[in-house]
């Protein structure tokens, strides 16, 4: 058994593939449009170009991802990077908080050599941390 997240974007889907696979090095797997779909004719108030879904790596981790649109409400996640040393924490950090707010800012903490959260700038939350003092 495994969980994988699975992120809607509201109509922004690829841009944030786009920015995943600079700031993380994200693969993109698969990605689909809702006009490539099967269902497309039953979809005909979905703009064609959005996504209906995507798979994209980040590491060893699978992210699942859509155009589709959920209810605005406060986010009660956050997807966590555990970076292998302190510069690689500052630099995911610093893309990531980029165009969106930092929650906590990057820094030393009781519990790791780098710990920092901002939510990117499609509103999803993140945690970035460098748990080894000497990585």
């Amino acid at each position: 058994m495994q969980v994988t997240s699975y992120i809607f974007f509201n109509g922004r889907c690829a841009e944030a593939l786009s920015f995943y696979e600079k700031v993380l090095g994200a693969k993109i797997e698969q990605k689909m449009t809702y006009g490539e779909s099967p269902a497309a004719a039953h979809m005909a108030d979905t703009p064609p170009g959005h996504i209906i879904h995507a798979r994209f790596r980040i590491g060893a981790s699978t992210i699942l991802a859509s155009d589709g649109d959920t209810p605005p409400q406060a986010a009660r996640f956050s997807l966590c990077i555990h970076a292998g040393d302190a510069g690689e924490a500052e630099r995911v950090f610093a893309g990531l908080a980029e165009g969106g707010e930092v929650r906590m800012k990057m820094d030393r903490t009781f519990f790791a050599a780098r710990f920092g959260m901002a939510s990117d700038k499609f509103g999803i939350p993140w945690m970035v941390i460098c748990e080894k003092e000497n990585a």
